[in-house]
């Protein structure tokens, strides 16, 4: 059985979440050399600032200051994926690497955000919580498409002149 969050500790998780998600999406873009992922990895760390704000305006806590100094804070050096992706980097399999990573982190935010939204009894927390979850869900399918791009395969769009009649 999961943990049980106060309204305060599951929204400072989901702040903590979506900064590490941002510095995530930064750090892949600032690297990637394909230059339609750099546009996915900065348009998706932008849209987890938007995350975080939207957190940070229902926080009631102290411990990350204001947004402003929060976003400009250093990395988390030491979140598992962060290191992974850095592992990806220097094997040379930046866009690849980070898009599998990203794949993987933005199902288990779907599953965080979920389970959490069910134990959380204000309507307008619950209601950022289910839009945040439909908006990772956008944010997977994105990624999703990006690595079949990569990767070669057939994207959705083509999908159509590969079907035999």
């Amino acid at each position: 059985m999961g943990k049980e969050y106060t309204l305060q500790e599951a929204i400072g998780l989901a702040i903590k979440t979506e900064k590490d998600s941002m510095d995530f999406y930064r750090r892949a873009a600032s690297v990637a050399r394909n230059e339609r992922a750099k546009k996915v990895f900065d348009m998706l760390a932008n849209e987890e600032v938007g995350h975080l704000k939207a957190f940070f305006d229902h926080y009631r806590g102290s411990e990350f200051g204001d947004m402003a100094s929060y976003l400009s804070s250093p990395v988390d050096t030491k979140n598992p994926t962060y290191k992974k992706l850095e592992k990806a980097i220097s094997e040379e399999m930046i866009e690849q690497g980070a898009l599998e990573l990203a794949l993987i982190e933005e199902k288990e935010c779907i599953g965080q955000y979920t389970q959490l939204a069910q134990g959380v009894v204000d309507p307008a927390v619950k209601a950022l919580f289910e839009r945040v979850v439909k908006e990772t869900q956008v944010h997977y399918a994105l990624i999703e498409s990006e690595y079949a791009h990569i990767m070669g395969m057939v994207h959705e769009s083509d999908q159509d002149t590969f079907v035999r009649e």
